[in-house]
């Protein structure tokens, strides 16, 4: 199970890279921090029950941020800033 989180690690950083080099550099930083927390996962020797629930974990903050980030900081369009602020 130490070897997936080395294989998150490589594809975190593969993402990193790609965003670094189109100049969006908060989600390299994002990713970046990612790839190094991935990695010192990897050389911890958990059980793999730890493992599996760190990334439950990992993935349960991820998808309430990015709901949270898409319903209610995430400009709609151009005029519109957003959807907290429509409702108000």
């Amino acid at each position: 199970m130490d070897r997936m989180y080395r294989v998150l690690g490589f594809w975190t950083i593969v993402i990193a890279l790609m965003s670094f080099w189109a100049g969006l550099y908060p989600m390299a930083l994002i990713f970046f921090g990612l790839t190094a927390f991935f990695v010192a996962l990897s050389y911890m020797s958990l059980t793999e029950r730890t493992y599996l629930n760190i990334f439950f974990g990992f993935m349960f903050v991820s998808f309430v941020g990015f709901t949270y980030y898409t319903f209610f900081v995430m400009p709609v369009g151009p005029q519109e800033h957003a959807f907290l602020q429509m409702i108000l």
